[in-house]
């Protein structure tokens, strides 16, 4: 952690301190890709960036890509003998570049820390992600407007929670206000594009104060609650219109569940990491043709489960949700993960 500062950038100075950025880092900003899109995408001069807000999908495939080669192998035949064949392996490089993620939101950053105490702080650390996490400087963009879908302060969280990040912004008049979390964004601070903003700080606190977005759920005990209601027909009433299409989990940042698969071509081949959904039938099917959660009520239930009792329970109270509410937004038959935590509350 480092002592605050505070610097101002004006919004048209953006444009040239990412190109800036870019010659030293990979620059990630969101981008417009139609009149109902915007995406995290690495930063090009003539893109129209757009900040004001939240992105369709978060910006954890920057670092938590959704395919990647683990290693590729090949086997050969010993030329003296052949009935003996020799693995050769080579690793994928666990190195990797310097990167910025311009115009993330606090529940996107708070979605890194989820990641954290899974690949970083556990037993076991992924070291792909952790490469990848420690050379990703974060910007973060507070949010003065939140829409009617988010609920990150029912979380734990909030539109100016600074968890996460490495520089966050505050919107104020013709730009924001640039405060340093860390030291990577201390060093991102020395760039020309921001100056000098004592005379713009009580703006940002009154801009700060303004921001209203009163917690709507009340989780007291909802971690127990969700394993008492493990053996009811509860799911299956709450989950029936879902159609199981995993777009809740594929826009969520911090659902984090992998796949690992060895894709051979001849006596060749890569093991590749994917992103899985817990939402597909496939996702628990066993090699011997048995399926733990058969049903779509199971492996909603689980969805759930994870998130507001496994995951607090195995990560000292540490809910697996940011609260963004893209899972509501982007549902296509308006599943709200909301209403079904009231419901259980509330059930029986």
């Amino acid at each position: 952690m480092v002592t605050p500062e505070v610097r101002f950038l004006a919004a048209e100075k953006i444009p040239t301190l990412l190109k800036r950025l870019g010659e030293r880092y990979r620059v990630f900003a969101p981008v417009k890709v139609s009149e109902t899109t915007v995406l995290f995408q690495e930063y090009r001069e003539g893109v129209q960036i757009v900040l004001d807000r939240q992105t369709t999908a978060p910006a954890k495939e920057i670092i938590f890509p959704q395919t990647e080669r683990l290693l590729s192998y090949t086997y050969r035949k010993d030329p003296e003998d052949p009935q003996k064949i020799e693995l050769q392996v080579e690793e994928a490089p666990q190195s990797a570049p310097r990167t910025i993620i311009f115009g993330a939101r606090p529940c996107d950053a708070r979605g890194f820390r989820v990641f954290d105490s899974v690949f970083t702080a556990g037993p076991y650390e992924d070291p792909y992600y952790s490469s990848r996490r420690q050379q990703t400087t974060i910007v973060t963009i507070f949010c003065t407007q939140p829409q009617n879908t988010c609920f990150c302060t029912s979380v734990g969280t909030g539109p100016t929670d600074t968890e996460g990040s490495d520089l966050v912004l505050t919107p104020i008049t013709e730009g924001y206000l640039a405060e340093a979390i860390t030291e990577k964004g201390k060093e991102l601070l020395q760039d020309e594009a921001f100056v000098s903003a004592q005379e713009r700080v009580e703006e940002a606190q009154r801009a700060k104060e303004g921001i209203k977005l009163e917690s709507e759920l009340d989780l007291e005990g909802i971690p127990q609650r969700l394993m008492e209601l493990f053996s009811t027909d509860f799911w299956e009433r709450v989950s029936a219109k879902c159609i199981s299409c995993g777009a809740c989990t594929y826009l969520c940042p911090t659902c984090y569940c992998f796949n690992i698969t060895d894709e051979a071509a001849g006596l060749e081949g890569e093991r590749v990491r994917t992103w899985d959904s817990c939402m597909f039938y496939q996702y628990t099917l066993e090699a011997s043709g048995h399926n733990p959660r058969p049903t779509k009520a199971e492996r909603y239930r689980n969805r759930v489960g994870h998130k507001f009792s496994y995951h607090p329970i195995n990560y000292e109270g540490m809910i697996g949700c940011c609260g963004c509410g893209r899972c509501i937004k982007s549902c296509p038959v308006s599943l709200d993960i909301r209403q079904v935590l009231r419901e259980a509350k509330a059930y029986g």
